[in-house]
């Protein structure tokens, strides 16, 4: 089954789908699935995994919503912060309203480090979480694509437009913003029990060093997919991915 639905509060309105079995009711477990920059909640890699776990565990439903300024969100102008306010409220949404036992997080890309931040600022409200090629150097992974004539447009206070199918409005205070917040150097050995890293040996924007670097400081158990790129583009190394998360979810 799927469902659309807001969630309105705060002035916020947070786009989302929810994926669940045939019987809604017997949901005791939801996992909340996040993408990289440009996607959008109705991406084909969270449905797959959404129809594959919902398949093998009739109490697991899957929420995925759209980030600010991505999808149908009506946001225009990035804010690093907006993106944990949206986090949150998926997650009481799915403790409060949908009466969760137990809620898992998985996260691609930004999702990835957006999770991690959220970790940090917040603390942990997941029984386990699965990040598939988190992007550990998420300012890095901007600034290497922005042009010098670009840098200049930022730094007179103008914005410039990334994304695919929506163009994203990116600025500098947000730059600045995702710089100031390196989940690289930050410290998650308290968490490290219930995390567990996915990472593609072909991945073009976190490689497999740095990604073992972070792993090995935090105690954080990780698997390398042999060439996988970053975003997983051969279905087979898609399907063996999403086989480990759901086995790891499941354990």
């Amino acid at each position: 089954m799927e469902k659309k639905f807001d969630i309105n509060k705060e002035g916020y309105s947070v786009r989302c789908l929810y994926y669940c079995g045939k019987d809604p009711k017997a949901v005791t477990d939801i996992v909340i699935a996040t993408y990289g920059f440009g996607g959008n909640k109705e991406n084909h890699a969270t449905k797959k995994f959404a129809e594959r776990i919902t398949a093998k565990y009739k109490n697991f439903g899957v929420i995925t919503f759209d980030w600010p300024c991505h999808g149908e969100d009506a946001r225009n102008r990035m804010i690093l912060s907006e993106f944990i306010e949206y986090y949150q409220m998926v997650i009481d949404h799915a403790v409060c309203d949908l009466g969760a036992e137990r809620i898992y997080a998985y996260g691609t890309s930004l999702g990835g480090y957006i999770t991690l931040l959220y970790l940090n600022e917040k603390g942990n409200p997941f029984t386990k979480i699965a990040l598939r090629v988190p992007a550990l150097h998420m300012y890095q992974n901007f600034a290497n694509g922005i042009s010098e004539d670009e840098w200049k447009t930022l730094r007179k206070g103008r914005d410039i437009t990334r994304g695919f199918t929506r163009k994203i409005k990116m600025t500098q205070e947000f730059l600045d913003e995702v710089k100031a917040h390196d989940v690289y150097a930050m410290d998650f050995l308290d968490y490290a029990d219930d995390i567990m890293i996915i990472a593609g040996s072909k991945d073009e924007y976190t490689s497999v060093e740095d990604i073992e670097e972070f792993c090995d400081n935090n105690v954080i158990e990780y698997e390398v997919i042999e060439n996988a790129d970053h975003p997983f583009t051969d279905p087979k190394l898609m399907d063996l991915a999403i086989s480990k998360i759901i086995e790891f979810f499941g354990a």
